[in-house]
C-alpha cells in the first residue's frame, strides 16, 4: 500500500511537472517576442558607459530586474487569485502600449531628422567625456533608466506568461511564473554582457599576433566581430520594434473574439491560394494590427498630453 502509495504521488509529481514544463515552454514562446525589444533596450542603455564600468552597471541592472520580478511575481499571483477576470484587461492594455512603445519608435525614426539626432548623440558623448561630469551619477542616472525600462517589460512578460497559466492550480502558476522569471532574467543579462563586450572580444583577438594559421583566423574573425557589432545593435533595434507590434498586435486581436476570428477566416481562405505560406498570414494581419493600435494610442496620447498642458497653463 505505501508502495503503491509512493508511486502515485511521483505519478502526480511527475504529471505536475510535466504540466510545468509544457507551460513553461509555451509561455517561453510567447513572451520571446518581448525579449528582442528587452535586449536592445538594456543594450542601449549601458551605452556611454566607460568599457571597464560596462559589466558592472550590467549586473547592477540585473539585479534590479530581479526586484522588479519579486514584486511583480506575487502582484500577478494575487490577481489570478482575487481577480482573475481581470487578466485579459491587463494582456489588452500591456499588448496597447507595446504597439503604442513601437509606433512611438518609427515616429520618431521619420519625424526626427538624421542631424538632430546625431547632436543628441554627440552631446552625450562630450557629456560623458568632459571631466566636469560627475561619472558616479552618470552611472547611476543610466541604471536607473534601465532598471525602469525593465520594470516594464517584465510586467509585460509576466502578465503573458500569466495569461498561459491563468487556469492552472496555484502550485504550477507559482513554479512557471518563476522559473519565466529567473530564466528570463539570467538569459537577457547575459546575452546584454556579451553584446557589450563583444567590441572588446573583437578587438582582443584582432590584436593578437602570430603568423600562423590560427592565428591569422583569430585575427580575421576579430576583424568581422569588430564590423558586425554596430549593425547587430541595429538589427536588434529592428528585431525589437518588429516584436512589439507582432506580439502587441496578438495580443489584442486575440482579445477581440470578432477579429480573431476573421483573422483566422482570412488565413483560411488564403491557404488555397498560398500553400503553406499562409501559415504566415495571422502573424502578418496581427502585425498590421498592431501598428494600427499604435498610431491610435499615440495619437491620443499626444492629444491628451496637449489638453493636459494648456489646463496646467
Amino acid at each position: 500500500m505505501a508502495g503503491s502509495s509512493l508511486l502515485m504521488l511521483l505519478d502526480d509529481i511527475a504529471a505536475v511537472l510535466d504540466d510545468v514544463a509544457l507551460m513553461t515552454k509555451v509561455a517561453a514562446k510567447k513572451t520571446a517576442g518581448v525579449l528582442g525589444d528587452d535586449l536592445a533596450l538594456n543594450a542601449q542603455q549601458v551605452s556611454g558607459v566607460r568599457a571597464e564600468r560596462e559589466l558592472p552597471v550590467v549586473w547592477a541592472v540585473a539585479k534590479g530586474s530581479f526586484r522588479n520580478k519579486f514584486i511583480l511575481v506575487p502582484a500577478a499571483l494575487a490577481i489570478s487569485a482575487f481577480v482573475p477576470w481581470a487578466v485579459t484587461p491587463l494582456l489588452m492594455v500591456g499588448g496597447a502600449f507595446l504597439c503604442f512603445e513601437g509606433f512611438e519608435k518609427l515616429a520618431h525614426k521619420f519625424l526626427h531628422s538624421k542631424e538632430a539626432d546625431q547632436t543628441e548623440r554627440q552631446a552625450l558623448q562630450e557629456a560623458a567625456a568632459s571631466s566636469e561630469v560627475d561619472l558616479a551619477a552618470f552611472e547611476k542616472d543610466k541604471i536607473k533608466g534601465a532598471v525602469r525600462t525593465d520594470f516594464i517589460l517584465s510586467a509585460e512578460i509576466i502578465a503573458i506568461t500569466l495569461g498561459t497559466v491563468a487556469d492552472a492550480p496555484l502550485l504550477q502558476q507559482v513554479v512557471v511564473l518563476s522559473g519565466i522569471a529567473v530564466v528570463m532574467t539570467i538569459g537577457v543579462y547575459g546575452v546584454v554582457a556579451g553584446i557589450v563586450k563583444l567590441d572588446d572580444g573583437g578587438l582582443y583577438l584582432s590584436q593578437k599576433t602570430g603568423e600562423g594559421a590560427w592565428r591569422r583566423f583569430q585575427r580575421s574573425f576579430g576583424r568581422g566581430v569588430l564590423n558586425a557589432a554596430p549593425y547587430m545593435m541595429k538589427s536588434l533595434t529592428v528585431i525589437g520594434t518588429a516584436a512589439m507590434f507582432l506580439v502587441g498586435g496578438g495580443i489584442l486581436t486575440h482579445g477581440v473574439p470578432v477579429l480573431h476570428h476573421w483573422i483566422e477566416g482570412v488565413a483560411q481562405n488564403a491557404t488555397p491560394l498560398l500553400g503553406s505560406v499562409s501559415v504566415i498570414v495571422p502573424t502578418l494581419l496581427n502585425a498590421v494590427a498592431g501598428i494600427i493600435a499604435g498610431a491610435v494610442v499615440l495619437a491620443v496620447v499626444n492629444v491628451a498630453g496637449k489638453i493636459w498642458r494648456a489646463v496646467k497653463r
